[in-house]
């Protein structure tokens, strides 16, 4: 059965992919394909939503060694979230570890 869910994702992985390189509305694509356009957008959701899990591991790291403050203050920026939360990001920060971050914290709220 499994492998049943993952051919129709595929399937419609591919239609999604083609409506958008026809250069066709959506409604003239399923038309001419006799697809419900209720459905395309429904699969088109499905197949842009990642298959993982939504839970992402954390480590926690022992305590760092106190460090002495820098001569000159650091220019981060704020991030504000939704609920009051932010976060302030350092200068040479990874931004694939930001986007998860991101998006794990957003998704709670």
């Amino acid at each position: 059965m499994r492998q049943d869910i993952a051919e129709t994702r595929a399937k419609w992985r591919a239609l999604v992919s083609e409506q958008g390189e026809s250069g066709l509305s959506v409604a003239a694509f399923c038309h001419q394909r006799g697809l419900r356009a209720w459905q395309f957008y429904e699969w088109k959701k499905r197949v842009r939503e990642p298959e993982t899990a939504s839970f992402v591991e954390v480590q926690v790291a022992p305590p760092a060694e106190p460090r002495l403050p820098a001569a000159e203050p650091s220019h981060g920026i704020e991030v504000r979230l939704r609920a009051g939360r932010s976060l302030i990001v350092a200068p040479g920060f990874n931004v694939d570890h930001l986007r998860v971050l991101l998006s794990v914290l957003e998704s709670e709220a």
